[in-house]
């Protein structure tokens, strides 16, 4: 399994050289993967959790396509319907060719209704809208004429390129953990990638749940690539009042391993606890070294090479 990070792209302190300074920890302690969250407009509810400045993801990751030498770069997630997908699938291919194939398109159908407002995207239209977007963008990737017909999607004969470097395109991670989003990553997914469950809850609910809908859709089930939030503790805690990723080293080392055991290809570790608890990067550091450090000494994970 490859461990990945989820850099605090947001919030006061927050500039190139932080940005920069991320992917250079990243790449030195052995991560696989460095990923970006997502948002647009800035309303008082998005405001309220992810605080300004916000940078953008695509041109960000185009950005750090050329400061960094091996770190994949992807999103956690980009929210499908804010961009149309025409510039999307051309936004996505150019950062997989500027990082030579190292581009992870994590993708979700986004929460806040101002914000979509803001944007001039029907909310309750989303989970829709998410739908015929990823199957242009797919369609946008994999053809040199491209065309595509649905409520929301109306576009022929497009010449595309440049195609994505990596084939047949970009790996496609499907956040969210309704029953849509399960569906959505089993159509249009390469992988599953829930955020923050409860401890055991990809075990016993999640996997079982995506399988049941990868057999009455007669597909393969999608890998799995969750992420969880990093927050260690002195003394255990109780399962009932945790998130995977809480807790003593042990605690969040078995959280791990049980996703490694159910077959994870990654993990991606995220150090932001909400804007009052916001750190210096320097103690997010240690803490994400002494988590990622005891992966690799437990061979529960494997460092990047390189």
């Amino acid at each position: 399994m490859k461990v990945g990070i989820n850099i605090l792209n947001f919030g006061p302190g927050t500039d190139p050289d932080a940005l920069r300074s991320w992917t250079t920890f990243a790449e030195r302690a052995g991560f696989s993967l460095a990923m970006l969250s997502d948002h647009v407009a800035l309303t008082e509810d998005v405001d309220a959790l992810y605080p300004a400045p916000f940078y953008e993801p695509f041109s960000t990751l185009a950005w750090l396509a050329g400061v960094t030498d091996r770190l994949e770069l992807g999103t956690t997630v980009a929210i499908v319907p804010y961009r149309n997908p025409i510039l999307t699938a051309q936004m996505a291919a150019n950062i997989d060719r500027f990082s030579n194939g190292r581009f992870v398109f994590g993708v979700g159908v986004g929460w806040s209704e101002p914000e979509f407002a803001a944007l001039g995207v029907p909310f309750e239209r989303r989970g829709a809208i998410t739908d015929e977007y990823l199957a242009a963008v797919k369609e946008l990737w994999t053809s040199d004429l491209a065309s595509k017909e649905g409520e929301f999607v109306r576009f022929s004969d497009l010449r595309t390129g440049p195609r994505p470097q990596r084939g047949p395109h970009p790996p496609i991670w499907v956040g969210g953990s309704s029953r849509a989003a399960l569906r959505r990553a089993v159509t249009y997914g390469d992988a599953w990638h829930p955020i923050n469950p409860r401890p055991g809850w990809v075990r016993a609910e999640g996997v079982v749940a995506l399988g049941a809908v990868a057999a009455r859709a007669g597909r393969e089930v999608p890998r799995l690539c969750p992420r969880t939030r990093i927050r260690l503790t002195t003394s255990p805690l109780d399962d009932a009042d945790r998130l995977t990723g809480e807790g003593t080293l042990r605690q969040v080392l078995g959280d791990i391993e049980d996703f490694a055991d159910l077959g994870s290809d990654y993990v991606v570790l995220d150090p932001y606890l909400g804007p009052e608890q916001r750190r210096p990067p320097e103690e997010d550091w240690r803490t994400l070294e002494t988590v990622v450090t005891a992966l690799f000494k437990a061979g529960i994970a494997t460092p990047a090479q390189g």
